[in-house]
């Protein structure tokens, strides 16, 4: 029986971060669980392509959209499963186990959020995050998805949009998405180099305009700024 899961990574200039997400993974490789790892790039201008080469991970790249990028990956996997990660999620010692577990039966799972940051600020966001995803049903992209490949093409993908590709998704699979109990990892840096407060209110801001119809090309611009 051939292992049964794709890993797909959007990167772009990850080369800091890529190496402790990749590493995460090993176990999933070891136990028979993950089949081939997919880096699909944006262009990037550093060592991120020399650290996917390293690990023979396959190789992706096409223009800098998250969205584009995330369809180019699954385009590219023979998994029957799909495990979407950013470059700088690491997935909590152990995943393995409960990925095992949820693969015996169809099914779309996110993981439980945690900031790689100490302090209250830190722990009130990723509580906001966990809760909006068990009562909503609206994990975003950096909590992680594991779904199988036949459900993941009836909601039909990821859209080729630069920003709330992960909400558009989530939104296709209202009621069918499930917490494992799991901690991804993931970095702090963009929420300690804007301020705690003011990067969360920028990101409920930007998803209640994404919800009232907003171009996300547009808001893609004004997020980056």
């Amino acid at each position: 029986m051939r292992a049964p899961i794709s890993v797909i990574i959007p990167t772009l200039n990850a080369q800091a971060s890529l190496p402790g997400c990749l590493a995460a993974l090993v176990e999933g490789v070891s136990s028979g669980l993950v089949r081939e790892v997919i880096v699909t790039d944006g262009g990037s201008q550093d060592d991120t392509r020399q650290i996917a080469d390293d690990t023979g991970a396959v190789w992706v790249v096409g223009a800098a959209s998250r969205g584009g990028q995330l369809r180019r990956g699954a385009a590219q996997a023979r998994g029957d499963w799909l495990l979407v990660l950013h470059a700088d999620t690491v997935l909590q010692s152990g995943w393995s186990v409960h990925a095992a577990r949820a693969v015996e039966r169809p099914g779309a799972y996110y993981f439980r959020l945690q900031f790689r940051a100490d302090g209250a600020a830190p722990r009130l966001v990723e509580g906001w995050a966990n809760l909006r995803s068990r009562l909503l049903g609206l994990p975003y992209g950096d909590q992680g998805l594991l779904i199988d490949r036949a459900r993941f093409d009836a909601a039909g993908g990821y859209p080729d949009i630069p920003l709330m590709e992960d909400v558009a998704l989530a939104r296709s699979l209202r009621g069918q998405l499930r917490g494992l109990p799991v901690r991804a990892l993931t970095s702090a840096a963009r929420y300690e180099r804007a301020g705690w407060l003011r990067r969360g209110s920028r990101n409920l801001l930007t998803l209640a305009r994404y919800f009232l119809g907003a171009d996300p090309e547009r808001l893609a611009q004004h997020y980056r700024r």
